[in-house]
């Protein structure tokens, strides 16, 4: 009776060994099991992480070689059509803008060009202007903010200040990569200053943007001869008689030799003269 009293102790101890067993080989499997995925995982996981990078550079790279190709394109056709302009303004224009259409340089400063044009070349200084600033839009997906000189030139100086302001940073914030200031010059002169805040070398209030302003000279026509250093003195001279003169009112807001130094410094980037072009319709510009 003892013997048989006995058997199912033994029984169970067995039983009870080999659950032990059983669940120390599981325990041990699934160790190796997670040390297997972690090897696998974490290697995949460095490589794929530090390849998105390079994917974002790739796609980046992608990007900018598209908007280029489209702006050259662009500006081919325009070298076609005004062919009365000289090789340097199409040379510095283009490297100018490309420079700042390159993606992966750092924008610390916004694309600023000045063109200017005699009197015999005012048509064709407003559609090149238009043209140029509508090429450089196109190739980004964008629009041209456009604001004319002309149309305030009567109004309070305050005023002017305020609505080109409002124009610029509206535009700006909706998207649009490029304005146009036509007849720079019949701007009233304290309204001016508010391109200290959208041209400024370093503090500008967008830098991913590209501004183009005209100025009309008084004179008939531009001699040929003249150097871009020489343009670009005619320019300065004709806008400190213009800003500076006894008629404007002198207040807060009004310039003055000081407040205009600073302003040429951050609007005279690029300083390019522009030519008569014939053929030219009309009405619009090609």
């Amino acid at each position: 009776r003892s013997k048989f009293r006995d058997q199912p102790s033994t029984g169970k101890q067995s039983q009870h060994l080999a659950k032990n067993d059983g669940g120390s080989q599981s325990g041990f499997h699934k160790g190796w099991t997670l040390l297997l995925v972690l090897l696998i995982c974490v290697p995949l996981l460095y490589v794929l992480w530090s390849g998105i990078p390079s994917l974002l550079d790739a796609t980046l790279s992608r990007r900018n070689a598209q908007i280029l190709q489209v702006f050259r394109a662009q500006m081919k056709k325009l070298r076609n059509t005004y062919q009365s302009q000289d090789p340097s303004l199409w040379k510095r224009t283009q490297v100018f803008l490309e420079k700042h259409l390159n993606t992966s340089d750092l924008h610390l400063e916004p694309a600023i060009l000045l063109f200017t044009a005699g009197q015999e070349a005012e048509k064709a200084l407003k559609c090149l202007s238009d043209e140029i600033a509508n090429a450089f839009a196109f190739s980004q997906n964008a629009t041209t903010i456009k604001i004319n000189g002309a149309d305030k030139a009567i109004l309070d100086s305050d005023i002017v200040k305020l609505e080109v302001d409002n124009e610029l940073s509206s535009g700006f914030r909706e998207g649009k990569k490029v304005a146009v200031v036509h007849r720079f010059e019949l701007l009233p002169a304290g309204s001016t200053l508010i391109f200290y805040k959208y041209c400024d070398h370093e503090n500008a209030a967008f830098k991913d943007v590209a501004l183009l302003l005209t100025v009309l000279l008084d004179e008939q026509s531009l001699r040929r001869s003249l150097t871009l250093q020489e343009v670009e003195e005619k320019v300065r001279d004709f806008l400190w008689t213009k800003f500076t003169s006894s008629d404007v009112p002198s207040s807060y807001n009004s310039m003055d030799t000081d407040k205009l130094s600073g302003l040429w410094s951050r609007i005279s980037h690029l300083v390019l003269p522009v030519w008569p072009e014939k053929g030219l319709p009309v009405d619009g510009c090609t």
